[in-house]
């Protein structure tokens, strides 16, 4: 997010610090709900993308977009460039069309700013999921988040949930908790 974008975002009230508190158990999701959101989302804006390939936000992106997902990279600083052949933009209303899922691939602190700037813009995006990334956390954001209506994730990976619900993190010997004689299918709807 810039300065400018950071400037324009109201600042956190007193009352609603940047802490790491347990309210709506965000330290827990089903997996029928980790499921549903990856079975219905589409289109995903990923406010941090990186046009680096050696990035983290670049190597979720790109296993995403061949999962299916259309990816739209979300990053002030690399405006206009491309990344797996979507234009990069600079904020979310800039990105035309619909997104279904905002994905936050900043640091903690910078959740604050991008999740009210989701906020205004969800009704005209059509945004229902605000996925924070792994290790960002803000649970004063995520709670005015699901005040205007949000589905929030914290702490979590689309990339990672949606391997270890398919069952593809097992192919490497991790334990996915996935246990079944079943064959195994995305989470997809």
């Amino acid at each position: 997010m810039t300065k400018a974008q950071a400037e324009g975002a109201s600042e956190r009230p007193a009352d609603k610090p940047f802490i790491y508190l347990e309210r709506h158990n965000h330290s827990h999701y089903t997996d029928e709900l980790l499921r549903s959101i990856l079975g219905q989302v589409r289109t995903i804006a990923m406010v941090g993308a990186s046009t680096l390939w050696r990035r983290p936000s670049y190597y979720a992106a790109k296993y995403l977009d061949h999962k299916g997902f259309r990816i739209i990279p979300i990053n002030p600083a690399r405006v206009g460039d491309e990344i797996l052949g979507e234009k990069v933009h600079g904020t979310i209303a800039d990105v035309p069309g619909q997104i279904d899922m905002l994905q936050i691939f900043r640091p903690s602190p910078e959740a604050w700013a991008i999740t009210q700037e989701t906020i205004r813009n969800k009704d005209a995006k059509g945004i229902k999921v605000l996925w924070m990334q792994l290790t960002v956390r803000d649970d004063a954001a995520a709670e005015i988040a699901e005040e205007a209506g949000l589905t929030v994730i914290m702490d979590r990976c689309p990339k990672i949930e949606y391997a270890r619900l398919s069952g593809e993190l097992s192919w490497s010997g991790i334990n996915s908790r996935v246990i079944t004689a079943k064959s195994l299918r995305p989470p997809k709807a």
